[in-house]
């Protein structure tokens, strides 16, 4: 299984202050998603819609970006992610976001709600 997860739509499913601090947000994400993909046999892919500055890394998760810091990008990244993969239906993206939701389906991938995932990590 490959789970590519919308970061900002995760970020955002509990309001616990992230807004304050993006950044730590941002690599609070990326460190439980190191140790979640660490126990699994499953790659996962992390998207982030422009890359902080200084960039962030891990030896487990990919790290992905939109090419453009425009509306929707990163939503457009995630289906560009779904339709290059060999086989979408072994792709699960993880967001709330209901437009994104129907455009990862028609693509062939299945979606898990932002909330029970963040619920999964913690």
């Amino acid at each position: 299984m490959h789970w590519i997860v919308d970061a900002m739509n995760v970020i955002g499913s509990r309001p616990d202050g992230w807004w304050r601090d993006r950044r730590s947000a941002m690599e609070a994400l990326v460190g439980r998603l190191d140790r979640w993909a660490a126990a699994r046999d499953d790659a996962v892919t992390v998207v982030f819609e422009r890359p902080p500055q200084p960039p962030m890394e891990s030896s487990v998760v990919e790290i992905a970006f939109a090419p453009a810091a425009a509306p929707n990008s990163a939503d457009d990244e995630i289906v560009r992610l779904v339709s290059a993969h060999r086989d979408a239906s072994e792709v699960v993206v993880v967001t709330s976001d209901s437009v994104l939701v129907e455009r990862v389906r028609r693509a062939g991938a299945t979606a898990h709600p932002s909330k029970a995932f963040r619920d999964m990590l913690d």
